[in-house]
């Protein structure tokens, strides 16, 4: 699949700020024309936030608002129903601004390590605490994809859905560095192997009527676990590059060469000077050369982002690092050496 799908040069993560789903469509749509995605509007609260969202998703799974945070329950209560209602009103204005649009279209959920790492149980100790509940909540997670990637195949049916998983807590779930209820101790480290095996299940829910979907995993943590993610599935991962360290070079040049996609953060993703388009990109260029890798290969291995959701922006500065996007990964493109 790598071989055959070319991505395009530049997207966005997520989310973005405000309260207006058309507003957030629009910018999303008209700022990356052959490669928008479906905005998150955290700022709405409860439900629109990342976890709660995708928490909206699951199948025979439900979770409710508690003061320390989302907390698996028995039935769907209101907190469910709004995040649910948030969802519908995004994917109505996606839909208006996607009419007769063909080709790549990406959609994000929290991925299960993340969501097991801040669901809480009944006991108030995070589902990650307990296998069982880690597995059904894969299960739950992998089947509410299913039907998401369905409705968003069925609005707008001429795109080719790309499935993006947050998982920022992926790093600290391995190195058993997730904090218990109390705070004084952290939950065990949980088995790659175990790890890898989950995430590969729940990334082949994307079978789309083509043969199977792409699925990116996003992580603006430091030490993305690259390997890992390549073995479970993902033709692509995104990052913040600025965490990078010249540690990473050889599963980055392994990924590379291996054809899997790479979405380098490069514009900072809260409001501050940008810098030339040319100037964002150019610790991609030397990375390039330091790993000895063809300069003309660059622009098809890598599509610029910001390097994690835009909700900490404000919407003039958003607006900025979209087209910023645009013009750093052309410049890429234009003089890759």
């Amino acid at each position: 699949m790598n071989d055959t799908l070319h991505f395009p040069p530049a997207t966005g993560i997520g989310s973005l700020p405000g309260t207006d789903a058309r507003e957030a469509a629009k910018a999303a749509t008209g700022s990356f024309e052959d490669f928008p995605h479906l905005p998150e509007l955290p700022a709405r609260g409860p439900g629109a936030d990342m976890i709660g969202r995708t928490a909206g998703l699951l199948v025979e799974l439900y979770a409710r608002v508690e003061p320390s945070g989302w907390r698996i329950g028995d039935r769907p209560g209101r907190d469910t129903r709004r995040a649910r209602s948030w969802l519908g009103e995004d994917l109505d204005a996606l839909e208006e601004f996607t009419q007769g649009y063909e080709g790549l279209l990406k959609v994000q959920a929290v991925g299960p390590w993340t969501l097991a790492a801040s669901l809480e149980l009944r006991n108030g100790e995070a589902a990650l605490s307990d296998p069982g509940a880690c597995r059904d909540l894969a299960a739950s997670l992998a089947e509410g994809l299913r039907l998401h990637l369905d409705e968003v195949r069925r609005r707008v049916p001429g795109a080719r859905l790309v499935l993006q998983l947050d998982e920022p807590s992926l790093t600290a779930v391995l190195r058993g560095q997730v904090r218990t209820a109390s705070g004084y101790r952290t939950h065990r480290a949980v088995d790659r192997q175990i790890v890898e095996a989950t995430l590969r299940d729940v990334i082949a829910v994307h079978d789309g009527p083509d043969g199977a979907g792409p699925v990116v995993v996003h992580s603006c943590a430091p030490d993305v676990p690259f390997a890992l993610l390549r073995r479970a599935g993902a033709a692509g991962i995104s990052f913040d590059f600025s965490l990078l360290t010249e540690r990473d070079d050889e599963v980055i040049g392994e990924a590379v060469e291996g054809g899997t996609r790479l979405f380098a953060g490069v514009v900072p993703g809260t409001d501050g000077p940008l810098s030339d388009p040319a100037g964002s990109v150019m610790g991609v260029r030397t990375l390039w050369r330091r790993l000895g890798l063809r300069p003309g290969l660059l622009p098809e291995a890598v599509t610029v982002t910001p390097a994690c959701g835009l909700a900490g922006a404000s919407p003039g500065y958003a607006r900025s690092a979209y087209a910023h996007c645009v013009r750093a990964a052309r410049s890429l493109a234009d003089n890759p050496e």
